[in-house]
């Protein structure tokens, strides 16, 4: 698999034309089942320019790029902060997974302030973000019969729970083994998936229906008993945040 030691990730941070808060990597590192052949997933916030937000011209929010690196392909995609923030406040865990990723490259003080005022955006209802791409990717799985989408339901799906349960956002596939409900064969997945990015699943299609179904209810269930509030706390704490981030810089 993609080793991300060694690759100078720090030096593709700060090729960056604007200053970066934050890269972490994300993608199949971060859940726990990187390939021989895994690209590497860098995610993160960039801050522009005052001047780039109260001008006429429409501001670069969103920064993508794919390439070659050493022989390693690489994606790149970074927000600009306020983008991030509200991304934040629209119950999207994607972009808590990023900013919550312990496989960091970049940091500084403004990542570990906004890290710590996540927790005040955690809702019941990021259950539906889970629910929505974990239909995506077993949709991805009947039309393919592969295995990167099928790992992704089941990871996806696991994540929902164990956030509704425990209000913590945890990516990786292969802590959440031990949750209630995790198929037995999930290891072996996992191992399968080291060895080829893209390759059919050998499983029995009835088998994971079954258990995927099962988890969908689970993380129904863990919504509706789940002790996460209706709505985001942390509203005028970002607003601050993000003014004070972009006067100061």
């Amino acid at each position: 698999m993609t080793d991300l030691l060694d690759i100078d990730l720090k030096a593709v941070v700060s090729e960056q034309p604007d200053p970066v808060l934050f890269a972490t990597v994300s993608g199949a590192h971060l859940y726990g089942f990187p390939s021989r052949d895994s690209d590497v997933d860098l995610r993160g916030v960039h801050l522009l320019p005052a001047a780039e937000l109260v001008g006429l011209r429409e501001p670069e929010e969103t920064r993508t790029r794919m390439w070659d690196r050493d022989g390693v392909e690489m994606d790149l995609v970074t927000h600009d902060l306020r983008k991030f923030v509200r991304l934040m406040l629209r119950r999207n865990g994607y972009v808590l997974e990023q900013l919550l990723s312990p496989l960091v490259v970049h940091t500084t003080d403004a990542h570990r302030e906004l890290a710590a005022l996540a927790p005040g955006v955690l809702t019941r209802h990021h259950a539906h973000h889970y629910q929505g791409f974990a239909n995506t990717q077993w949709r991805l799985f009947e039309k393919t019969g592969e295995l990167k989408p099928l790992l992704y339901t089941f990871r996806v799906l696991l994540t929902g729970i164990h956030l509704m349960r425990s209000g913590e956002v945890q990516a990786d596939l292969r802590a959440l083994l031990g949750e209630t409900g995790a198929p037995v064969y999930l290891p072996d997945l996992i191992a399968a998936k080291a060895e080829r990015e893209h390759g059919a699943a050998d499983v029995r299609h009835a088998r994971v229906e079954g258990d995927v179904e099962r988890l969908r209810i689970l993380l129904d269930e863990a919504q509706g008993l789940s002790a996460l509030p209706e709505a985001p706390s942390a509203y005028e704490a970002l607003h601050a945040f993000v003014v004070r981030v972009r006067l100061e810089s």
